[in-house]
């Protein structure tokens, strides 16, 4: 059995990351409060929406005044892109922009329910592999899918937990658990989770770590989830690593019967 105390993060494309957490930077009230959730999540990767986040404009409040490159690995994505065209056309921009060749990509269906269209996402995944990306992808908890993805290159699997920004937490934990013991590379849920709990049992299906956004960004208090939720994703960990006893039909006394009085 794994010693918990030994756990020292994951590694993707070849980077390793201590940290199990990765937080988003959109729905804040500020870059401020952006930068201040960060560090109370204990983050070292943020992911940032190349079409909605000021990364170019000087006139303007831009993100890495607040949330510093040097100190955070962005990991940009595609949010907002419906085709593997527009997905691709933007990583292209945000390499430009910044060097980023480590990227998160996501092709949405449609607006109402912000479920992937795996097709484009395979598609535009081949495009970007070619072009010489590190491909970090958002898909559907398929565990066919999944395996398709990592076959094309990607070099981790990010499936859904729940609905972009639902805050519904897991809803299939048989497929993530399948999509985990069947991959490769690292696997981290992406969408869906809305509070610590939630968290805790992505990573305590194996997961290698979690991403948020709106859960942290909508929470009464961002700064204070922002903390609880590194606290659930290292509880979560450490459960996983520590083997959970088994699920039994029936009770079974915490002390022994035999040598009663």
């Amino acid at each position: 059995m794994a010693d918990p105390k030994s756990d020292e993060g994951f590694s993707v494309a070849g980077r390793h990351f201590t940290s199990r957490l990765i937080i988003g930077t959109g729905k804040y009230e500020s870059y401020a409060q952006n930068a201040e959730a960060a560090e109370a999540a204990g983050a070292e990767i943020v992911t940032v929406a190349v079409r909605r986040v000021n990364l170019t404009d000087k006139s303007q409040p831009m993100l890495v005044d607040y949330v510093s490159p040097e100190k955070y690995t962005f990991l940009p994505n595609t949010a907002g892109c419906f085709t593997g065209e527009d997905a691709v056309r933007t990583l292209r921009l945000a390499r430009e922009a910044g060097g980023w060749d480590l990227v998160k990509l996501e092709v949405l269906s449609d607006p109402k329910t912000l479920y992937p269209d795996m097709i484009e996402t395979l598609r535009a995944l081949e495009l970007l592999i070619k072009d010489g990306f590190e491909v970090m992808v958002y898909c559907s908890d398929d565990p066919v899918m999944a395996r398709r993805l990592e076959e094309a290159g990607a070099c981790a699997i990010m499936p859904l937990g729940a609905p972009i920004g639902s805050g519904l937490g897991i809803q299939n934990q048989v497929n993530l658990r399948l999509i985990v013991e069947g991959a490769n590379v690292p696997v981290l849920v992406d969408a869906g989770v809305g509070t610590a709990s939630d968290a805790a049992i992505a990573m305590e299906l194996g997961c290698d770590a979690v991403l948020m956004n709106t859960a942290i960004a909508e929470a009464k208090d961002p700064i204070l989830m922002a903390s609880a939720m590194k606290h659930a994703v290292i509880a979560g960990r450490e459960a996983y690593l520590a083997g959970r006893m088994p699920k039994k039909r029936y009770a079974d006394p915490s002390s022994p019967l035999a040598g009663l009085i």
